[in-house]
């Protein structure tokens, strides 16, 4: 009776483990690496996890091309809101090929563009907040010099080959429902829950998300079915929509 117990048991689980399995992200072959050289790129970054995923295009998707730890970043968790507080960003930020410190101080270096539109909205102050190597940070996220090598070489070898921009996304864990619930009573709980529809966009499409800022927040563009004109939402009143479940309205 046991046996038979333990067989349904297994059965009923199976699938379960295999999308879990499924969902989970594994880097490219080395191979497969060498090729996505010059192929667009995108990069997440999590906070708390300490990770950065660079990502880059194959066919009609972005792949990881491989997960680097994050030596140091300061600050803890929330966005950087001036000068001087020591605190790495989080949000949506897109650089271009001025945003590349080959002699920086620090190693090399990626100028995340901080402050962003969105940061410019709520009044955030501050400079030079860079993805760069040495290890050391005072409000950047540093790696080891070999990594930022990496990283570096896949963001300049696209723009080599005609990428425009790079979109750097920053968060401060990965933004799924039940971290959300863990972090419910933090102060930055609502500025968080705008940065979840683009890590979900993300999740689901494979794509970067295209992120605007309406009413100083930030608004998802997603793509009207059977159009290349993208849609973009936000909150018919003001204050932070996800946060407060307002209903969304239509941004011509």
């Amino acid at each position: 009776m046991s046996k038979i117990a333990l067989l349904f048991a297994m059965l009923f689980c199976m699938p379960t483990i295999t999308a879990c399995s499924a969902s989970e992200l594994v880097p490219e072959s080395p191979a497969v690496k060498q090729q996505l050289l010059g192929s667009p790129v995108y990069i997440q970054i999590f906070k708390e996890e300490r990770v950065l995923e660079l990502y880059a295009k194959m066919g009609n998707e972005f792949r990881l091309v491989k997960s680097f730890p994050i030596c140091k970043f300061s600050g803890g968790l929330g966005p950087k809101r001036m000068a001087g507080d020591f605190k790495s960003p989080e949000g949506f930020y897109s650089v271009d090929v001025r945003h590349l410190k080959p002699d920086s101080k620090y190693y090399r270096a990626i100028n995340i563009g901080f402050p962003n539109d969105y940061d410019r909205a709520q009044g955030y102050s501050g400079a030079y907040l860079m993805i760069h190597g040495e290890c050391k940070s005072i409000g950047c996220y540093a790696m080891t010099n070999d990594y930022m090598d990496e990283i570096y070489r896949y963001v300049e070898t696209a723009f080599a080959f005609g990428q425009a921009r790079v979109n750097i996304s920053i968060y401060p864990f990965r933004m799924t429902d039940q971290n959300l619930q863990r972090h419910r009573t933090s102060t930055y709980i609502g500025f968080w829950r705008q940065l979840k529809p683009g890590y979900d966009y993300f999740v689901k499409n494979h794509q970067p998300p295209t992120v605007a800022v309406a009413n100083g927040q930030y608004v998802l563009a997603q793509p009207v079915i059977g159009s290349n004109k993208p849609t973009q939402f936000a909150s018919t009143a003001g204050g932070d929509p996800f946060a407060q479940g307002k209903p969304l309205t239509v941004i011509k």
